[in-house]
């Protein structure tokens, strides 16, 4: 029976828990996510746990936050004047904005901290900081 080794291309169901317990993203009721090892498209913890599965195997793994999004890191936080923000745009805390940059990338933010004159945004991604739970099955490797 084979089992899932770099560079493989798997299928895999997957829940992402909290340490706490909260779901914060799942395949069930979905395709299964496919990916590419050793493309850089899935946290390094999430894929090394994957490595020597076999099809059809389950199990969970609790992922560092080292080998998932790092730690919060505080120059990702920056000042920005409300003046700056679009009109329609009436900010709080934890809203999602999408900045875009001169070569049309866009980034994912956060809204940290509203004031009187200012809004604080958080650049980091909203799992960094904390350990990650995976419910894994590995349902096809190619």
């Amino acid at each position: 029976m084979s089992k899932v080794k770099a560079n493989d291309t798997v299928k895999v169901h997957y829940t992402g828990k909290l340490t706490n317990g909260q779901v914060f993203d799942t395949s069930a009721e979905r395709e299964p996510l496919q990916a590419q090892l050793g493309q850089g498209q899935l946290i390094p913890g999430f894929e090394n746990a994957l490595i020597d599965m076999a099809v059809n195997e389950k199990k969970t793994v609790t992922i560092a936050k080292a080998e998932a999004y790092g730690d919060v890191r505080t120059e990702l936080f920056q000042k920005v004047a409300k003046e700056e923000l679009p009109k329609e745009i009436t900010p709080e805390v934890g809203m999602g904005l999408v900045a875009s940059a001169p070569d049309g990338s866009q980034q994912q933010l956060r809204v940290a901290e509203v004031n009187e004159d200012h809004i604080v945004i958080d650049a980091n991604h909203p799992l960094a900081g904390q350990d990650l739970i995976f419910d894994l099955e590995v349902v096809g490797i190619n």
